[in-house]
């Protein structure tokens, strides 16, 4: 699996260098991301699709896997960068409804800083 990961304070951000997200990649984009979680400690991940034009049933699982394993650490996933072909079969499967999804990379960190905002605020 071609990828880069850069690391913050906050997030881990996993851009795919991957045209499809299939059965071949799947596995290890788990590993590395209950890595990212569990070893490294990051509650906050986003994964970036840009440059992926394709997904399968197991790519959306690996996707699904990202996502529980941050809301089970009080965390963040966010899918930015998703190209239309990504984007509809995540909306036929329903999964936009589950998933938080935003254009860019940029947009995906500022969501993550209000997040972490908004869970310091009191709570009334």
């Amino acid at each position: 699996m071609r990828h880069t990961i850069n690391k913050h304070d906050q997030y881990v951000t996993i851009k795919l260098h991957e045209p499809k997200l299939n059965s071949l990649i799947s596995p290890e984009l788990k590993s590395q991301l209950i890595f990212m979680n569990s070893q490294e400690g990051y509650k906050n991940i986003i994964l970036d699709l840009e440059e992926t034009q394709y997904c399968d049933s197991s790519g959306l699982s690996a996707i699904l896997v990202g996502n529980r394993i941050c809301k089970n650490s009080s965390g963040s996933f966010i899918l930015a960068g998703l190209p239309d072909t990504i984007k509809k079969l995540i909306t036929i499967s329903q999964l936009d409804q589950v998933l938080t999804i935003t254009p860019t990379v940029n947009e995906a960190v500022d969501y993550i800083f209000m997040d972490e905002l908004e869970k310091d605020l009191p709570t009334e």
